[in-house]
């Protein structure tokens, strides 16, 4: 089709649209909130392309530029939770308003400025306790069975996307990249001068968890490693304008200095580009699990009224010239899903030293690592806030602890938080249990149930038996999980982070490799099974 032709095709349903929202606004037979009606529109037809189109209203523009641009706002400084008809005040920051001036991590919050905080969402939450710096926020709350009152100061919180830097054993820097926001090259630029000063001899840049931002960001990152005047990631969209080559520009710090990065299922966009574009060039060895698969671009677009349009207008293509986008957002099921890209469509690319990487299914490790995701009784004490509630009675009874790194939790202490989820509900569903209520529907449609259902019993009630033993069966990774808690309660989200170090599987394989030159040479110039990286013929 022409751009003369999409161009007609365009103002024709346009009219089209404007005069049927109108008749129908205006001649039904019940009344119509005529935003609500049309938010239900937009909101419908950008649902049938993918996740990241998206329309923001000027309600939700202060959300947005906290999401996806800004890492500042006027605020309290402390995470919260909804527990009955409490927000639960859960990690305070160090030095933020809100532990400056006297919150408690357990507070239940009633009021905010007068306005009850029970059935309230989320965004209405944050909405209320967000606000002009220097401004203040009124709470009631209560604590320890008393109900009190306090003003709190709002102060500007900034969220930085270098969540910790620091030197590990044996002269490794660690930099931990949470979000690609704005200035986030300029962090890491930073605490990489910094980690060099101290001497550093390598360096782990850990991109797990970290779902992306702002590409330029990711371009100026990958400069840091790279010499000038390298393609760092290829833009390419339907419209040639939005085509585009990012080089690095500027004279690297660190060229030569061996770089682990680590990534997992939850590194995406431009965790990616900057994971993809060091391994494609042969800068770094990748460590951990295959990362998100988010291979699209988008950019924001203004509306009248002063609200936005983010929409996806290209995909990009990392050196080699791969995209590692896994689901294909053009060919949808019949229930409107994505699927993933088939193997046989995933298509080999090279390197400059030879090595053979995949297009289509995100980046692949060159190391993989053992899978850092807790385990489902531990996700389950975690959601239900259980290690929070022990975290405050340990706390009144222990007011100083050893320090990040030194402190263990003793037997007696594990006993007691055993003892203290007695008739707490930490209740959670196995994938055992989800294949069995799945067999029992099945059952149950084909008429079968009767004849199954003294069987199905049975093995349910095996399941009940065993699940009763996953408290014992995962007490280090409970007793790990309990110990983060509270060094995050004592010495904040730093001395959690310095903690996590010791159970950290990928982080000691990402320092093994440091430690052996010969072992990362080897990765880097595709020997052995270090030659192909993702492929379909190698995947488990």
């Amino acid at each position: 089709m022409s751009f003369k032709e999409d161009l007609f095709l365009i103002s024709k349903n346009l009219d089209i649209f404007a005069s049927l929202y109108k008749e129908v606004s205006i001649n039904y037979v019940e009344e119509t909130d005529p935003s609500t009606f049309m938010r239900g529109g937009i909101d419908a037809m950008l649902a049938g392309l993918d996740p990241y189109t998206e329309y923001i209203p000027e309600s939700e523009i202060e959300a947005y530029k906290l999401k996806y641009v800004s890492t500042q706002y006027g605020g309290i400084g402390a995470s919260t939770f909804m527990r009955d008809q409490y927000l639960i005040l859960n990690e305070l920051m160090e030095d933020g308003p809100a532990q400056k001036q006297g919150l408690l991590p357990g507070d239940g919050i009633l009021k905010i400025n007068d306005v009850v905080v029970a059935g309230k969402t989320p965004e209405e939450i944050s909405h209320l306790l967000r606000g002009p710096k220097g401004a203040a926020v009124r709470l009631v709350f209560v604590r320890d069975g008393q109900t009190l009152e306090k003003a709190i100061i709002r102060e500007e919180i900034t969220q930085p996307n270098v969540r910790y830097s620091g030197m590990l054993a044996h002269q490794i820097g660690y930099i931990r990249l949470d979000k690609f926001l704005e200035n986030s090259a300029q962090e890491v630029k930073e605490a990489l001068l910094t980690l060099k000063r101290q001497s550093a001899k390598g360096l782990v840049l850990d991109l797990r968890n970290n779902g992306g931002g702002i590409l330029q960001e990711a371009v100026r990152i990958v400069n840091l490693f790279i010499a000038g005047n390298q393609l760092v990631v290829l833009q390419k969209g339907r419209n040639p304008a939005k085509t585009i080559r990012y080089l690095s520009t500027e004279k690297a710090i660190a060229p030569d200095m061996p770089l682990v990065v680590l990534v997992n299922g939850a590194s995406a966009s431009a965790s990616e580009i900057v994971a993809g574009a060091l391994q494609d060039l042969d800068r770094a060895v990748i460590v951990g699990e295959r990362s998100y698969g988010k291979g699209l671009v988008q950019q924001t677009f203004n509306l009248p009224y002063n609200s936005l349009v983010k929409v996806t207008v290209a995909k990009y293509f990392t050196p080699s010239g791969r995209c590692i986008q896994a689901l294909d957002y053009a060919h949808k099921d019949a229930r409107g899903m994505a699927a993933k890209f088939s193997d046989s469509t995933l298509m080999a690319f090279k390197t400059p030293k030879g090595r053979s990487v995949y297009s289509g299914d995100g980046i692949w490790p060159d190391v993989a690592a053992a899978d850092d995701r807790p385990g489902e009784i531990t996700q389950a004490l975690l959601s239900k806030h259980l290690f929070f509630d022990f975290v405050n009675d340990y706390q009144r009874t222990h007011p100083h602890v050893a320090g990040p790194g030194v402190f263990a939790l003793s037997e007696a202490d594990y006993a007691s938080f055993l003892k203290s989820l007695a008739g707490k509900d930490y209740s959670y569903a196995k994938d055992t249990e989800r294949l069995l209520d799945g067999l029992e529907a099945t059952a149950e449609r084909e008429k079968r149930l009767p004849a199954l259902k003294t069987k199905i019993e049975a093995l349910r009630s095996q399941l009940a038996l065993a699940k009763q033993d996953d408290l014992n069966q995962y007490k280090e990774e409970i007793r790990h999980a309990l110990e983060l808690q509270l060094m995050g309660r004592y010495y904040f989200e730093k001395g959690e982070i310095i903690h996590s170090f010791l159970y950290d599987a990928s982080l000691k394989q990402a320092q093994a490799l440091l430690a052996t030159p010969q072992e990362m040479q080897r990765i880097l110039n595709g020997e052995g099974n270090y030659k192909m990286i993702g492929s379909p013929k190698m995947k488990p």
